[in-house]
């Protein structure tokens, strides 16, 4: 058959480089609509859940009895349940209807209604929902720091430029496991250096994370998994019980944290049981719920592959985004692990995040070059910077980034470099050059850092460890080298262990620690010139890009 030249130019585009499959649901492979979700219902006696979803008590698995036991509000079901789809998809909808309305009617909600709701909306629909629906009124952003060598002066310099850019949170992870300590201490330094009352954290294995969160080093977690079957959740050895264990040791030692899910973990476990991805996820937001813990990263995240494949996925991870802030929870809206080779499909993707807004657009936006990334790379990185400046101008909305000047980016870089190196040579660490600090000011990414004697790196990684050095000892360290602004920053970012103010829903802080959380900038969206609105400082810092023609050029 002879070829037509159209489609051999079709056929080479970069989206036909991606995966699709036709929807299987034997095995969950569809993303909406399960001919084998479950039917809502709820049946209450004496104030305790006796069916869920046409399932008896008495046949619950684990996450049924948890939910009904402690993410339905009991007091509300009866009302809510009765309630029509579209009726309840309205109220969702409607500017007229206040938030904190439509909160009381989904506390009563089963995980097979809030499907029901959601498959009634459309992607519109569900991102003007969500702009209503975020927990916080002030939209933000969250990014990773990493590098393929774990070079820690690379890891300072590139967090204080993520945070002078303005990044809220930032979080890192290794590619060896034993430099972990040094990878959290060096985004630390780096992350202040940036802009005070940034939030870090560095995502291990749960023992390790934890006691560098005890320890003052890092701010926050959020790499603590939930599932929505009860074999996949087993596989870690965990139950949602467990998981609120974990999330009550966080929180009683201050620190910020959210669970971790999303749709098609099941199915690339092996245990989707033939559900819907968005049904299974649902379940994880309300295991979230029930365990009291503030907010939630979810978006498919790392899965982003499995619904990006099936038809209607990219709409069923903005539904759970969406279902996150009907609970009532913080939502880190994903746009993290890369899943396309398409520009144009990327950006669609993140668009449905980014024009509603949530607490953040991104979990993972690459601040270093996708090479770089240790998490599997990212939807986003730092060659979009000026991209994702540009979106945010031409259509006025809030991404969390501005447009920075080179030379103020170079001199922040360099400072947080030497800032690590005084903390270094402070702690008796192996030494950081000056070439190493020139490297790091100007570098792209780790292919442009002399290499360090690795070696000799992970045993005082570990040598910190041993020596039980703490936030404390970080700010001694730059308190006598001259570093007393950043050392201020460090101690006021402990003191929030006692006050644990940032411990509240959606919390983030600002430059002078102020706490921002949906306690004090509770979004408060009823539609046009309500909610959160850009500032007329915001906006000129947003619409200022480097590259605009001004009046003074002609001259």
């Amino acid at each position: 058959m002879k070829k037509s030249k159209r489609f051999e130019a079709l056929a080479a585009r970069p989206v036909n480089q991606d995966g699709f499959v036709v929807e299987w649901p034997e095995v969950g492979l569809i993303a909406m609509g399960s001919p084998n979700d479950p039917v809502p219902s709820i049946k209450i006696e004496n104030g305790k859940v006796v069916e869920l979803d046409g399932v008896p008590r008495a046949r619950f698995d684990f996450i049924d009895q948890f939910i009904a036991d402690y993410a339905i509000d009991v007091k509300a079901a009866a009302k809510a349940m009765a309630m029509g789809d579209a009726e309840i998809a309205k109220m969702l909808c409607d500017v007229n209807v206040p938030r904190e309305e439509v909160v009381k009617i989904t506390a009563g909600l089963t995980p097979a209604k809030i499907v029901a709701v959601l498959n009634t909306m459309n992607v519109v629909e569900m991102m003007m929902a969500l702009q209503k629906m975020r927990a916080r009124k002030r939209p933000s952003n969250q990014c990773h720091v990493t590098n393929v060598a774990d070079n820690p002066v690379l890891i300072a310099a590139d967090g204080a430029e993520a945070a002078y850019r303005g990044f809220d949170e930032m979080e890192t992870t290794v590619g060896v496991v034993r430099y972990a300590p040094f990878n959290a201490l060096s985004l630390l330094v780096g992350g202040q250096t940036g802009r005070s009352g940034v939030l870090i954290q560095c995502a291990l294995e749960e023992a390790t994370e934890l006691q560098l969160g005890m320890r003052g080093i890092t701010a926050y977690a959020e790499t603590i998994s939930v599932y929505g079957t009860e074999n996949v959740f087993m596989d870690g050895d965990d139950t949602p019980w467990s998981k609120s264990f974990l999330a009550s040791a966080y929180a009683s030692r201050g620190l910020k944290m959210r669970f971790t899910s999303g749709t098609g973990a099941e199915v690339q476990m092996g245990y989707a049981e033939g559900k819907s991805m968005l049904y299974l996820e649902i379940r994880c937001i309300m295991v979230t719920k029930g365990a009291g813990v503030q907010g939630l990263q979810n978006g498919s995240v790392s899965c982003i592959g499995v619904p990006a494949a099936v038809p209607s996925g990219i709409r069923a991870v903005l539904a759970e985004n969406l279902c996150t802030t009907m609970l009532d929870l913080e939502v880190a809206s994903s746009n993290d692990q890369t899943f396309t080779h398409s520009d144009i499909r990327r950006t669609a993707r993140t668009l449905m995040q980014m024009l509603p807004g949530t607490d953040f657009i991104c979990s993972g936006y690459s601040a270093v070059p996708n090479y770089d990334n240790m998490f599997a790379g990212s939807n986003w990185d730092v060659d979009d910077y000026d991209d994702w400046n540009v979106i945010q101008r031409d259509l006025v909305v809030d991404g969390g980034l501005r447009p920075v000047p080179e030379e103020e980016v170079v001199a922040v870089r360099s400072r947080a470099a030497k800032a690590l190196q005084a903390v270094f040579r402070e702690l008796g660490f192996p030494a950081i050059t000056d070439a190493e600090v020139e490297a790091a000011t100007y570098a792209h990414g780790s292919k442009d850092m002399p290499p360090r004697n690795v070696v000799e790196d992970l045993k005082a990684a570990q040598d910190m460890m041993k020596r039980e050095i703490t936030g404390l000892d970080v700010v001694k360290a730059l308190a006598k080298n001259g570093f007393e602004d950043l050392a201020g920053s460090v101690l006021n970012l402990l003191k929030q262990r006692i006050s644990g103010d940032y411990l509240h829903t959606s919390a983030i802080l600002d430059k002078n620690f102020n706490v921002i959380s949906a306690v004090n900038n509770c979004n408060d969206y009823r539609g046009p010139g309500t909610g959160y609105r850009l500032s007329p400082e915001r906006w000129e810092e947003i619409k200022n890009i480097s590259q605009a023609s001004k009046p003074s050029d002609f001259d």
